[in-house]
């Protein structure tokens, strides 16, 4: 990899955190917003701890009942 790709691809990984960050915060609003909490919503840290990132959003698991709100808010 030359030096210039390096760093354009350091430069991407960036900004793939960053619109990963931003998406979470955004999506976690919104969920509020509907009366939904996943607990578990967050960025995969193993998706992190690549050279370069280009992370994966975790929505983890949750309860019936938070389910059931998603299902609603969804349809």
């Amino acid at each position: 990899m030359t030096e210039e790709n390096a760093l354009l691809g350091g430069r991407h990984s960036t900004l793939c955190v960053e619109e990963a960050e931003d998406i979470v915060k955004e999506l976690r609003s919104v969920l509020a917003k509907a009366g939904i909490k996943l607990p578990s919503l967050r960025i995969d840290p193993a998706t992190l701890a690549r050279e370069a990132p280009c992370p994966l959003v975790e929505l983890g698991g949750c309860s019936l009942d938070t389910a059931a709100k998603l299902l609603a808010a969804l349809r």
